[in-house]
Order: structure tokens, then C-alpha cells, then sequence
């Protein structure tokens, strides 16, 4: 017996023989309207995003954070609408429509979806509230494309007059490909909304012994200041933990004060504990 994988549109499968009413309605589940997969299967992002295209009649363009997904951002919610352009404006559960005008080189084929290009889906993700959180996703974006906020801003140059282009202007102006993680977002965008200079992201430092080469998560290297997020490994994984014990230890022979920052410690104790290291720094380089 045929078993048709990913997703289907319901109507084609049968008029081409490769399955009855039946089979359909006892082997398959609808994703969308008219649209099929395995029953009990589940889908990959790029499986999902295929059945609402074709929900689409494979008119629509995959957009917003779906397109950043397909793109390789990382840390987006699962539960998040798939968002397609189309003039469909009654959508099913579980897919987001809108009408937009996109030019012909803002889009591009990606594993045989229609998908728009990274500058265009930054574009359309900078424009949107509340500012930290979009930041956050556009940060990811960045990091897995490699497009900096000037290509974006080249985009936003042909649209004038699109709702939220002054959001895009302050989110171009806060993002840094050097974030790994959300919270590493988070937490630079504390140092810098407390009036701190802007850290640097991603901070080569060569060991003593000129083999090995960490990178601190941000910090100010004229005053050898790093601020790093510690995430759960520091407990849930021993070796990695030992290491991180070795590599602060290191650092510290070496000369930079590191403020480790862990889910628990409140915007005020972070921002308190660095201003308290850079005074001390400030007042020794004196």
C-alpha cells in the first residue's frame, strides 16, 4: 500500500490515483484545510510550512519569523502562526496572512518554498513590537545569515512609508550577530538601556600560553570588563562546568574581570555589580 510522506494536498492525491476516499480519510489527518499528512506523523518546520503554502494554492510567500526559522534562526517559539503574503484574509488556525507588496528580488527559493530573502524578513521582523524581544529575534537572524543592518536599512530605503520604520531604525541601531543566545540579548540591551557604553560582542582573548582562544560573551576590552550569561549547563553538565572553572581562572590571571550573570539575578544587582567593576578598573588604570 502507497504511503505518501510530508504533506499533501488531499484532492490531487486522489485525481492521480495515488490514493482512494477511503485511504485518505483512514491513514491521514488534515494539516489545513484540503491539506494531508500521516496520521501520528510529526512534521518538521519546513513540513508545516509546506502545508500552509499549499493551503495557499502555492501562492503565497513564507515571510516574518517562519521565514526566519527556514533561514536557520534559532529560539523561535514552536507554537508561532506560519506567516504567508497572500490576499487571503481568512486564514486557518495556525497560519498568519498578510498583504504586503514585495518587489521581485526581496524573494527567493529555499527547499522548494517561496520564502523571502533574509534582508526583507529582517525588515519586516525590525518593524515590530516590543522593541527587546525583536531585537533578540533579529540578532538571531543576523547570526545565521550574515547580513548586517545595512542591508536591511537598504530595504527599508524602498519602502517609504511602511508602518514602523522609525521601530526598525532603533532595532538596527541595538542589533549584534555576536548574541548566542536570547538572554545574551537581554542582557546587553540592560547594560546599554542603563547608559553603560556599548560592550563589545564575542571578545577574542589568547590564553598565556598562546593556545587556546576564548571569546567572552561582551564586555569593554580597554578596561579587561566582560559580562558573560552562564546558562544551565553550570549545572546540569560536570565536565562543562570544570571547564568553565579553568577558562574564569585563566581569565582572571590574565587580567579581566568577569561578571557572571545567572537566570536568578535581577537588571538592578547586574547593573550594580558591573558599575562596581568598572570603577574599581577605572580607578587602578589611574
Amino acid at each position: 500500500m502507497t504511503t505518501i510522506a510530508g504533506t499533501f494536498i488531499g484532492c490531487e492525491a486522489i485525481a492521480s490515483g495515488a490514493l482512494r476516499s477511503h485511504q485518505l480519510r483512514a491513514r491521514y489527518r488534515a494539516v489545513f484545510p484540503g491539506v494531508y499528512a500521516l496520521k501520528g506523523a510529526e512534521l518538521t518546520l519546513h513540513q508545516s510550512v509546506r502545508a500552509a503554502w499549499l493551503w495557499s494554492h502555492r501562492g503565497g510567500v513564507v515571510m516574518g519569523l517562519t521565514a526566519a526559522g527556514l533561514h536557520g534562526s534559532k529560539w523561535l517559539d514552536d507554537a508561532l502562526p506560519i506567516e504567508l503574503v497572500t490576499s487571503n484574509a481568512r486564514p486557518p488556525r495556525g497560519v498568519r496572512t498578510h498583504d504586503l507588496r514585495i518587489h521581485p528580488d526581496e524573494l527567493m527559493w529555499l527547499d522548494g518554498l517561496p520564502v523571502t530573502t533574509a534582508q526583507r524578513t529582517a525588515f519586516d521582523i525590525g518593524r515590530r513590537h516590543p522593541t527587546r524581544s525583536t531585537v533578540a529575534r533579529m540578532d538571531a537572524l543576523l547570526r545565521a545569515t550574515g547580513i548586517g543592518p545595512e542591508d536591511v536599512a537598504a530595504i527599508a530605503a524602498r519602502h517609504r512609508g511602511a508602518r514602523g520604520l522609525r521601530q526598525l531604525e532603533t532595532v538596527l541601531d541595538l542589533v549584534d550577530a555576536g548574541a548566542q543566545s536570547p538572554r545574551e540579548s537581554w542582557l546587553r540591551l540592560t547594560l546599554i538601556g542603563a547608559g553603560l557604553p556599548r560592550p563589545r560582542t564575542q571578545i577574542p582573548v589568547r590564553s598565556s600560553d598562546a593556545m587556546t582562544t576564548y571569546y567572552l560573551d561582551m564586555g569593554w576590552e580597554d578596561v579587561l570588563v566582560a559580562v558573560e550569561y552562564d546558562g544551565d549547563q553550570h549545572r546540569t553538565d560536570r565536565w562543562q562546568y570544570a571547564k568553565d572553572v579553568r577558562r574564569l581562572e585563566e581569565l582572571e590571571r590574565l587580567g579581566w574581570i568577569v561578571i557572571r550573570v545567572l537566570a536568578e539575578h535581577t537588571s538592578d544587582d547586574i547593573l550594580r555589580r558591573v558599575r562596581d567593576a568598572l570603577a574599581r578598573r577605572a580607578s587602578t588604570l589611574r
